[in-house]
């Protein structure tokens, strides 16, 4: 059908999940002429309708995230401490014109489709969107500025816009204990990100992307402020946390098949208003890579997380993991 696309993604396996199974689909849909030819055509000339159970438009960083075999978009390892993903059934207005973006969305704001039902649920839908602009201004230079926003005001869903990753961090267990004496390890292959579990949330992330030739910079400044009605008394369930990011590149060879970078990305915030100290988390990543072919690319890096301050208790009290990683992806 003219103007009309269906897209379906599975997931072959990964390190949380060793089995295949379905991530998600969506029908996106460009003209309405299979209403009748010319229907909105002046609309549609700038418009697309996209409906599905999927990873909705929230955020630039999404797009150089590793999910599986999509780790090819992705210049180092492992993602953004505040991973900012979920597949969830939506559906979502996109509008573009000389540059200028602009996209709203409507998602049931639950990962998990399941329609269990008790005293401890408030399912509610999460509202997004994102304005922006994105132009090729030249054949070297290309800028594109983006914010987005996501507000999800139920008490059991806003947990999943920094927990609905499926594949895992890609440093996985880096944080994992040795079972106690009665027999309870902690960690797994989610660890080294970061989720505050806001039972309500509402976030900002703003994207600025600049190339000039082979250099290329991507940016995050991000708010996520929530709620913790379940798990902090009623007088004190505020929070929020600052992420910022800087990822700088720099592309060469034949068709940019070498890059060599830097990122730094920091995560700072509380869980409550009342906290005398804030938690802290720092990434610095320093590597490169190699595309083989354009399906094919392997990565080399040196990373270092750290988590400070005095507010960590546990295994994150202190702690810290840094190593040298390399990563093979072949996507087609």
């Amino acid at each position: 059908m003219d103007g009309v696309r269906m897209h379906l993604r599975t997931y072959l396996s990964s390190r949380a999940h060793n089995e295949a199974w379905i991530k998600g689909g969506y029908m996106r849909v460009d003209n309405l002429d299979f209403v009748k030819p010319g229907f909105l055509e002046g609309v549609m000339k700038y418009a697309s309708i996209t409906i599905g159970l999927d990873e909705f438009n929230y955020g630039d960083a999404r797009f150089r995230r590793t999910d599986n075999a999509r780790g090819i978009f992705n210049p180092f390892v492992g993602n953004y401490l505040m991973d900012a993903f979920s597949t969830e059934a939506f559906g979502e207005l996109t509008v573009q014109k000389n540059g200028l973006l602009a996209v709203v969305g409507l998602t049931n704001g639950k990962l998990n489709q399941n329609v269990t039902v008790n005293d401890n649920t408030d399912n509610k839908p999460s509202f997004y969107g994102k304005l922006g602009f994105d132009k090729q201004l030249n054949e070297d230079f290309r800028v594109r500025l983006t914010g987005s926003w996501y507000i999800n005001n139920g008490t059991s869903t806003g947990t999943w816009l920094y927990g609905g990753d499926r594949a895992g961090t890609r440093y996985y267990n880096v944080l994992y204990t040795l079972p106690d004496a009665n027999g309870v390890a902690e960690g797994g292959p989610r660890d080294g990100r970061f989720n505050a579990r806001f039972t309500k949330l509402t976030a900002l992330q703003i994207n600025p992307f600049i190339k000039f030739k082979g250099l290329e910079f991507f940016g995050i400044y991000e708010l996520a402020n929530g709620n913790n009605e379940f798990t902090q008394p009623q007088s004190d369930t505020e929070g929020g946390f600052t992420q910022l990011a800087a990822e700088l590149l720099y592309r060469f060879g034949t068709n940019e098949k070498f890059y060599i970078g830097g990122r730094y990305n920091t995560v700072n915030g509380k869980m409550r208003e009342s906290a005398s100290e804030n938690l802290d988390i720092s990434r610095i990543n320093f590597g490169g890579g190699w595309f083989i072919s354009k399906n094919v690319l392997t990565k080399v890096e040196y990373m270092k997380q750290q988590y400070e301050g005095n507010a960590w208790t546990g295994r994150f009290a202190g702690a810290e993991f840094s190593g040298v990683v390399v990563e093979a992806v072949i996507s087609f």
